[in-house]
């Protein structure tokens, strides 16, 4: 530059500093508890929100009713997504904000087995109710999509039969069994997890009117360290753009 120093205007520093600072507003981190059974579709929803908005999103998984003693034993987080009926009661207690709780996704019911074992029809109520009938092992969770699938067997009429091959168990302990199982064995639960789950194959939903789904809601926790972001999360889950990414991996 022939010797001589460059000047720079300070407009140029101030207009750098300003992108600097709105950067590190703008990637907020935020913490999301939710129930287990919206692990694999929720987990690409956020990787879409996280590219949209550079916010970072950390996810917590457990079902709905330890989402909830979590929270009542001091656990914070920014967001919690829940079966209604938990969200409710985290209102009443003050955990979490009364304001509005969108349903963010359902989620169906189905049947699986090992990958191994054979592939079964259950498109119609009696293909189903004969798929269940020469099962060796039957299992399924202890809260609202086992109870929802109980329900079914009673109204097939075939609980008594299927009694001393059912096994009850957690949310997340269904797999188990089944993949140490070597007889015919069965597992029901939400069908993202089925079919997510390793060494588990999809046999399809439950059939029909036999079928029922577990709705998921969206809410704000009162001392969020986040509010506003948490808030743009919310919104996100809500959009157009989430809802395909839902309904691509098994939740409405």
């Amino acid at each position: 530059m022939n010797g001589k120093l460059m000047r720079v205007s300070p407009n140029v520093f101030l207009a750098a500093a300003c992108f600097m600072f709105a950067a590190t507003v703008r990637a907020a981190d935020i913490k999301v508890m939710s129930d287990s059974p919206l692990a694999p579709a929720l987990a690409k929803v956020v990787a879409a929100y996280r590219q949209q908005t550079h916010n970072h999103v950390s996810l917590v998984f457990d079902p709905s009713p330890a989402v909830k003693k979590r929270i009542d034993g001091g656990e914070a987080a920014d967001v919690v997504i829940v079966q209604p009926d938990f969200a409710d009661e985290l209102t009443k207690s003050g955990k979490v904000s009364a304001g509005d709780r969108p349903i963010i996704a359902r989620v169906g019911v189905g049947l699986g087995n090992r990958k191994d074992s054979p592939t079964y029809d259950i498109s119609t109520v009696e293909k189903f109710k004969s798929t269940l009938l020469g099962a060796d092992l039957l299992v399924f969770n202890s809260v609202k999509s086992g109870e929802a699938f109980e329900k079914v067997l009673d109204r097939l009429g075939i609980a008594d039969a299927l009694k001393p091959k059912t096994v009850r168990t957690t949310p997340n302990g269904i797999f188990e069994p089944v993949l140490k199982g070597k007889g015919n064995d069965m597992v029901a639960g939400t069908i993202p997890l089925i079919a997510t789950t390793p060494g588990i194959k999809l046999l399809g939903p439950l059939p029909g009117e036999l079928q029922s789904s577990l709705s998921y809601t969206a809410v704000l926790m009162a001392n969020a360290p986040q509010p506003n972001a948490a808030q743009d999360f919310i919104e996100f889950l809500v959009s157009s753009r989430a809802k395909e990414i839902f309904a691509a991996n098994g939740a409405e």
